[in-house]
């Protein structure tokens, strides 16, 4: 498989609501990525599988070009002009951080479930750790449920330590977050360990 990574876009929400419900099914309110894409300090990358391809239909307006790729029409008596079939490759993922200051937060971090324990996490948790040094960020933050022990091993990994307790965090069930923060992005010590682990997903990536 061959994966790749871009910013998000609009045309991308309504695949990343559907993992966004699938891996915060009580999450309430859900998040609005159409809001988040009209958010000055979001920013927000999504994961793709190159090999599989993902079919929706999007209203038609005299003000889009000509230019979308019709599969598989209807007889004319059952196609609809209003609804043109459109092709998108099939995200598997998606990231968002915001940046305050010198700060990038990391809000959300997800990936399908039938691509789950190949890395995938890991590639989009590099790539937020890229796009934050891009961004000129100093450090990382993220809040992290108590209980999500997968999610915490990974953070720490990538060198994510645990600073202290927000109690009652989660609406849905007054679960605790714990906040974890990085050292400052541009040490020597943390870009050589992110090098070390970049090398090794690599490799990883490749044996699938």
């Amino acid at each position: 498989m061959t994966y790749s990574i871009r910013p998000m876009v609009k045309e991308d929400i309504e695949q990343v609501n559907e993992i966004d419900h699938e891996a915060f099914p009580t999450q309430w309110p859900p998040a609005n990525y159409g809001q988040e894409l009209q958010n000055k300090i979001a920013h927000y990358l999504v994961v793709y599988d190159d090999t599989r391809i993902f079919k929706y239909y999007t209203p038609f307006t005299k003000n889009q070009p000509n230019k979308f790729l019709w599969l598989f029409p209807k007889r004319k008596s059952q196609r609809s002009a209003e609804t043109p079939l459109l092709t998108h490759f099939y995200i598997i993922g998606f990231a968002g951080i915001w940046m305050m200051v010198d700060e990038a937060h990391i809000t959300n971090l997800a990936v399908r479930q039938e691509y789950r324990g190949k890395g995938i996490g890991e590639l989009l948790l590099l790539a937020s750790i890229d796009l934050a040094n891009e961004l000129k960020a100093s450090f990382m933050t993220l809040e992290v449920r108590a209980s999500n022990v997968v999610a915490q091993s990974l953070y720490s990994k990538y060198g994510f330590a645990q600073m202290g307790v927000r109690r009652g965090y989660y609406l849905d069930n007054r679960e605790d977050a714990f906040i974890m923060s990085t050292d400052i992005l541009s040490s020597p010590s943390f870009q050589e360990h992110i090098r070390q682990l970049r090398e090794t997903l690599k490799k990883n990536l490749s044996d699938f």
